[in-house]
This record gives C-alpha cells, structure tokens and sequence, in this order.
C-alpha cells in the first residue's frame, strides 16, 4: 500500500470517528428532548385541568349587585 493509500485511509478513518461521535451526540440530545417534551406535556395537561377546576368553580358562584365574596 502506498503512503498516498494509507493517508486516505486515516483521513476516512478520522472522519468516521468523528461523524460515529456527532452520532452520539446527537442521540443524547434528541433522547433529552424527549424527556422534557414528555415533562412539558404533563405540565400542560396538569395546568389545563387545574385551569378547567378554576372556571369551573368561577362560574358555580353568584354574585348579586355589588355584593363583596365572603373573604372581603
């Protein structure tokens, strides 16, 4: 094999340890995503139902006239 030939070959190798490494990184970084996606959409979905409760409980009182709640 030529020097040329053996060059060529450590640049290939060189590259695929590098693209083998961004590789990795990447999945890393998709599998976070993931993790906070699925925690953001719990979040969300909790914050809903609470925001549903509210109204709910906002709209079951009456007030009449210029009537103050009870905690004035």
């Amino acid at each position: 094999m030529c020097l040329e030939g053996m060059t060529d070959q450590i640049d290939i190798e060189e590259r695929l340890s590098h693209l083998i490494r961004t590789v990795e990184d990447l999945s890393d970084v998709v599998a976070r995503q993931e993790r906070d996606i699925d925690a953001l959409t719990r979040r969300m979905r909790m914050l809903g139902e609470r925001l549903a409760e509210a109204e709910a409980e906002a709209d079951s009182g009456v007030t009449i006239g210029n009537e103050r709640p009870p905690h004035y």
